[in-house]
This record gives structure tokens, sequence and C-alpha cells, in this order.
């Protein structure tokens, strides 16, 4: 399977960078189709590659010293992620499953160095991604140590419907399949919390759920109780 430039060259992570630069980089890309509930890479594995997602939506989990399974992020298309030589780790530190069927590209890690050494515009791109990735974990973290579970469950829905959001004539609807005990997991919390939570806010009309589907039908009621301060 070749890569048509034309489908990375838009990327935030590739914008300014000089074509014949990225003609070449991408001469050094392997492409995979990666099926849903596939897994890209493990927890713990050896860290071989680094991976950019073309299209379709990745779940990163982690499973804790104490056997909790927690998502840590949702990987979009355009999102660089498994970049573990960036972190300095030489293993992967979670797993990325495929939620739908996706399309990743990969370099071998080895490549990391150069890669950013030879094209300076990649790799300050790249270190906006990591940047991002890192405030996001502490926005998380913030909400896990110090916001109710009505508040985190509100905030996490809030964000996928802003990051894989289609809208539709009800409202927002996230474009993968989403489970309750996903929204569990990426909340520190129960299913059953999750479920409760869901149930009244659809007795409320803020959201519509369904097997694997949720859409947000009043995202600044939603807002209120995400940060009833706002």
């Amino acid at each position: 399977m070749a890569i048509d430039i034309s489908l990375v060259r838009n990327l935030p992570l590739f914008r300014q960078m000089d074509p014949a630069a990225l003609s070449r980089l991408m001469t050094r890309a392997t492409p995979r189709r990666v099926l849903s509930g596939e897994t890209v890479f493990e927890q713990g594995a050896e860290a071989a590659a680094f991976y950019l997602l073309l299209h379709g939506r990745l779940k990163v989990s982690q499973v804790t010293p104490d056997g909790q399974q927690v998502i840590v992020r949702v990987v979009h298309p355009g999102d660089l992620f498994g970049f573990a030589r960036a972190l300095a780790r030489s293993d992967y530190p979670g797993t990325a499953r495929a939620a739908v069927e996706s399309i990743v590209v990969s370099w071998p890690m080895a490549d990391w160095d150069a890669v950013v050494e030879n094209n300076p515009r990649l790799a300050i791109n790249a270190m906006q991604t990591i940047g991002q990735r890192l405030d996001e974990a502490h926005t998380r973290l913030r909400e896990m140590s110090t916001q109710e579970v009505e508040r985190r469950v509100a905030n996490a829905v809030l964000r996928l419907a802003e990051k894989a959001g289609r809208k539709e004539e009800s409202g927002t609807r996230i474009d993968f399949p989403i489970t309750r005990q996903d929204i569990a997991e990426m909340t520190g919390t129960t299913l059953h919390t999750v479920s409760r939570l869901l149930s009244a806010w659809e007795g409320q009309g803020l959201v519509e759920g369904g097997r694997q589907k949720l859409t947000v039908i009043d995202a600044e009621g939603l807002a209120r109780i995400a940060d009833p301060e706002g």
C-alpha cells in the first residue's frame, strides 16, 4: 500500500515542511491497515517504531500496577503516537487498539533522532504535539484529583465531541464506537456510575445513547455540569 503524499501534506505535523524532505521521509514509512479491535502495539513491548494515524480512531490504554485498565487517550487522524524515544523510554507505556478500521504509518524508532535533526519544522511540530499530550495528561490528572465524578464524565464527553464529533440533525455524534465502560476507564470511575449519569442526562435531554453510540444534544447544558462556575 503506497502512501499518497497529498494525504499527509496538509496535516498539522507536516505543515511548512519542504516537499522534497517530506517525500524522503515518506519513503521510509510503512503503511498498515488495522482492523477494528486489533492492536498496533502492546504495553511493555519494545518500542521498535513510532506512528502517525492517517485514518480512523485508536484507543490507548494502560493497565496500572494494581490491575486496573484505564484509557489514557484517544488517537485522532493526524496524531503522532508511540514516540517512546522522545520520552526516553525503550518500551511502549500503553496499548494502542483500533476503535474502528484504521490506517497507520510507521517509521523505525531508530530513525527518530535523524528525522527531528534533519527536519527542523517537523521537530517543532512534534514537540508541540508532545506538549499538547502532556497538557492533556495534566488536565485529566487535575480533574481526577479535584473534580467530582459528574464533572469528570461531562468533561470527557465534551472533549470527545469536540475532537471526534460529527454534526447531525439531533446534535453532535461521537464518530467511533464508544461504550460506557470506555468512558468509565477514561474518568477513573465505575461502569455503574457512568451508566447512572448518562441515563440521567438522557432524561434531561443532554445526551442520547445507544449501543456503543453517544450523541451530545445540549452541549451548553453539559458544559454547565462540567464547569458550574464557568
